[in-house]
């Protein structure tokens, strides 16, 4: 294998472009703030429906009267 000069530059500048911002110096970019979706509270609706029909379909076991 021969030592190739120019890959070795590239590597070293790509790793001074990756890494650079891990300095202390480095700007801090501020996160954006998190938007509200306005599918949530259509997906609550949904749920709440299905979970409605889920019980219709199949209710839960009821307690059998005791005779005697």
């Amino acid at each position: 294998m021969t030592f190739d000069p120019i890959a070795a530059d590239l590597a070293v500048r790509a790793a001074r472009a990756t890494a650079g911002s891990a300095r202390p110096d480095a700007p801090v970019v501020p996160d954006r703030p998190t938007r509200t979706r306005p599918t949530v509270a259509a997906r609550s609706r949904v749920a709440a429906r299905l979970h409605g029909l889920a019980h219709w379909v199949e209710p839960t076991p009821r307690r059998t009267v005791q005779h005697g």
